[in-house]
């Protein structure tokens, strides 16, 4: 078994830094980040405890090498002499898939190819393999990728991407994804004692990974991963780390968590949502338009992401809805608001210039993040 292992949460861009606290969160110090993804060393328990608890990365990948790469027998002969096998077993199944950008080395198909032989003739000669590998056992999934000459060599921990859940039986047309809805949650200063509403929830995402959050529920706790199988690591090790993800969660922690939308099978789909995520009537579904919106509490959240208004015929309609919804929160100065959205005339329209802004991409749309906090009502003296 090896000892410690350096390890890749990969991030959609704009959330490195995020994901980088919550792997520092998690106890891990060793911590780089990078264009993409947050590189950090662990013991091999930090495969089951990441791939449980980050909400914000994509996968959690383990490096097996890096190292320059400009013809294939360079690259040939570095991936032979990588410890392949100290991870994939002598049955195990290992695909290789590749991206190559800016280098030499541009034909992708080669790349896996040459990466797969070299590999199998690693294994053959470290687990005395005259003949084939059978690869019937375990799957591990080999990527190699090449940028400016410099290959990186991983094995997917997650399987699939770490924004399924398990939870999602349904879904609108432009579903924001888990780990994009978890990061709009955690760029706020959101407390679970507050209220929380998402005026156009859709399938319910972002108001289901809040109520995750606020009884610090492990966003993997539904799930399976590629890396259970292993043989490398200790079936202790997934045991402990479930193990903690229970302990940690707290249920008995109240949330007042409101998702709205005007589609009333939205609102079906985000009750339905909810109910596969464990959350059952945590979650408070209304089937109504954002111009009721009447918050009866003071320092609530609103976040959001509403339609951008993309397609000619809904523009119109979506800019009087950031219109309604800048002077209906004028009458609420204590509550924050946080809209996601790709409209660069939102806070014109809005009637007010955000206190902060952040770039982030949902999917491959550019988008701002427009966060407006709220004001802390003043304490009035008491008189002597």
């Amino acid at each position: 078994m090896p000892g410690k292992v350096t390890l890749i949460a990969t991030a959609a861009m704009g959330l490195e830094s995020i994901v980088s606290k919550e792997v520092k969160a998690l106890g891990y110090e060793d911590v780089e980040v990078e264009n993409g993804r947050v590189i950090f060393q662990a013991d091999v328990s930090a495969i089951p405890r990441t791939n449980l608890w980050l909400r914000t990365a994509d996968r959690v990948k383990l490096l097996v090498g890096r190292f320059k790469a400009t013809s294939f027998d360079q690259l040939f002969e570095e991936t032979k002499a990588l410890p392949w096998e100290t991870f994939i077993e002598e049955d195990g199944e290992f695909p290789v898939v590749g991206k190559s950008v800016k280098s030499k080395l541009y034909s992708v198909p080669d790349c896996q190819a040459i990466v797969k032989k070299a590999i199998v003739e690693r294994l053959k000669k470290k687990h005395g393999v005259a003949s084939w590998l059978k690869e019937t056992g375990s799957f591990y999934r080999v990527e190699v990728a090449i940028h400016k000459d410099e290959a990186l060599l991983t094995i997917d921990t997650s399987g699939s991407g770490l924004h399924k859940r398990g939870y999602r039986v349904g879904q609108g047309e432009a579903p924001l994804k888990e780990t994009m809805a978890a990061a709009l949650v955690q760029i706020t200063n959101w407390h679970p004692d507050k209220p929380f509403v998402d005026p156009f929830c859709g399938s319910g995402t972002i108001a289901i990974e809040a109520a995750l959050i606020g009884q610090n529920i492990a966003p993997g706790f539904n799930r399976e991963f590629a890396s259970e199988g292993w043989g490398f690591i200790p079936q202790k090790a997934w045991d402990d780390a479930f193990q903690e993800a229970e302990d940690a969660a707290d249920y008995d922690q109240p949330l007042d968590i409101t998702g709205s939308d005007l589609d009333p099978k939205m609102i079906e789909i985000a009750r339905k949502n909810a109910m596969e995520a464990g959350l059952g009537e945590l979650v408070s579904w209304k089937q109504m338009q954002m111009n009721d919106l009447k918050p009866k509490q003071d320092g609530g959240y609103i976040v959001s992401n509403p339609p951008y208004g993309e397609r000619i015929g809904d523009r119109e309609e979506v800019e009087q809805m950031y219109r309604d919804l800048g002077m209906i929160m004028r009458d609420y100065p204590s509550w924050s608001v946080y809209i996601l959205t790709s409209h660069e005339g939102f806070e014109k329209l809005y009637g007010q210039s955000a206190t902060k802004k952040r770039k982030l991409f949902n999917g491959y749309i550019k988008t701002d993040y427009y966060q407006y906090f709220g004001k802390k009502k003043k304490q009035t003296a008491k008189g002597f």
